[in-house]
């Protein structure tokens, strides 16, 4: 990874000046692409590691097809270095293109921004995002080239053979869609799932409604931007037909809402649109920050992060990238015990959240690490 990682400095050194050149597709590849992907350990002078201009089956090719053992595992799509990568039909056809060749990764690039795609998931072909990562010190926002290069890595040759990347990405999207089935189920549990509780707890006693409403504070996924579905209905309006007691139900988050002045952010607002590993991490991050306490803790949805509060007191804001995750906690940088490379002091520094201490998660191994600091800021609040 030491090349790797001496590539992406001379990439960002020399950054300005390619731009300035304005770069198309060939020197891109030339210029950018191809020292990368020798530096993933992928020959691209050797036809049998890896096949420039990739034949597809409606006559046009992908730039690069890197192959194990001479069957292509990932397409590269190259594009110039200006090129914003946000066409939905360039995602959509190398997607289309790996889908149909049964290649399970592909990757759409301008030499600075690589967006990794799971092509075999069943759903529209942006959001088989699996990850993204930018060698651009600025749209990396912070995080250092070690963790850009982690994040390359993933994709290089010995990365590829050993099943690294299909293993998280198998991991990722199957987390993603359990946890949407989940959503469903507890937003709207059915009664046999509501048995099932109440069988397992050993309480006949227990409510339906009881019962709800304790599922949903402990997924803590119950989103306060949303209006409930299936919320509980007040005595004696147990004869209204379902419909009905939705309207009333929505009617009266709204009036709630109104009172309350609430923030016309929510979770949506911060994920749409980000890729599957960014939302996973993000969710672990949720489930880290909500299972300090059973009560007195709540999220708060502003424009740029997400603030857990305790009490009055915000202990973890989050802002989601496209990256992954930056985190800032109350804490005295001073005071942290040998930081890892990721944590950083901003007391100095302009930035969203509240707290002078950056902490930059790329993966869920940092993110790991950081959770016994996110714990040291949600204590300084008791």
């Amino acid at each position: 990874m030491n090349r790797l990682i001496q590539v992406i400095e001379t990439v960002r050194q020399k950054l300005p000046a390619w731009r300035r050149h304005c770069l198309k597709e060939t020197p891109t590849r030339t210029i950018v692409i191809d020292p990368l992907l020798e530096a993933l350990g992928w020959d691209v002078r050797d036809p049998d590691e890896v096949q420039l201009e990739y034949p597809t089956v409606d006559g046009k090719s992908v730039d690069y097809a890197l192959k194990l053992n001479r069957k292509p595992v990932l397409l590269v799509e190259a594009k110039a270095l200006d090129d914003p990568l946000d066409d939905v039909k360039a995602t959509t056809q190398v997607v289309g293109y790996a889908a149909n060749d049964g290649i399970v990764w592909c990757i759409l690039t301008n030499g600075i921004k690589w967006r990794v795609y799971r092509s075999i998931e069943k759903c529209p072909a942006p959001d088989k995002l699996m990850y993204e990562v930018s060698l651009d010190p600025e749209a990396s926002e912070g995080m250092t080239v070690e963790q850009v290069a982690r994040q390359m890595w993933r994709f290089s040759r010995e990365e590829m053979a050993k099943g690294s990347l299909d293993a998280l990405g198998e991991q990722t999207f199957t987390d993603g869609k359990v946890r949407k089935a989940l959503q469903t189920l507890l937003s709207d549990p059915p009664r046999q799932l509501l048995n099932l509780v109440r069988k397992a707890g050993a309480d006949q006693n227990l409510t339906t409604q009881q019962i709800k409403a304790s599922l949903m504070r402990i997924t803590g996924e119950v989103n306060p931007g949303q209006p409930p579905t299936g919320a509980a209905v007040a005595p004696g309006a147990s004869s209204l037909s379902p419909s009905a007691r939705s309207r009333g139900a929505k009617q009266a988050w709204e009036t709630r809402r109104a009172a309350r002045s609430e923030s016309p952010y929510n979770e949506a607002h911060h994920l749409t649109g980000k890729p599957q590993e960014a939302v996973a991490l993000f969710k672990a991050l949720d489930r880290v920050c909500m299972s300090f306490a059973l009560s007195d803790l709540s999220r708060r949805y502003l424009a740029k992060s997400v603030n857990y509060d305790n009490g009055k007191r915000c202990f973890c804001s989050v802002h989601v990238l496209q990256t992954g995750l930056r985190i800032w906690l109350p804490l005295k940088y001073g005071h942290i015990e040998n930081p890892p490379a990721f944590v950083r002091d901003v007391s100095n520094i302009g930035h969203w959240g509240t707290g002078d201490v950056e902490v930059r998660i790329s993966n869920r191994a940092e993110l790991d690490m950081a959770a016994d600091l996110i714990r040291r800021s949600f204590e300084s609040t008791r």
